[in-house]
């Protein structure tokens, strides 16, 4: 997860560029020929496109931009840390 890429995506796509990109990155992480190294760059791209997400869904709540990435950070520390 990196904030600065987070918010590059909710600055500069819109929700359904990241869902459709979202799509194609999950379905390419099931080709089982896939390296380990392309399934943790894919995953490391679908959790930053899906902070991205998360951040338009909190900011379109009114949540400020800055807000909703620190909470969108914190809630995957949380996850992390148990």
């Amino acid at each position: 997860m990196k904030l600065p890429i987070i918010r590059q995506f909710y600055q500069n796509q819109t929700p359904a560029n990241l869902e459709a990109t979202l799509e194609v990155l999950e379905s390419f992480s099931e080709f089982r020929n896939v390296s380990e190294e392309d399934l943790n760059v894919a995953g490391e791209l679908i959790t930053n496109i899906c902070g991205a997400l998360e951040v338009h869904a909190n900011v379109n709540n009114g949540m400020s931009e800055k807000d909703a990435l620190n909470s969108f950070a914190q809630k995957v520390m949380g996850s992390i840390d148990k």
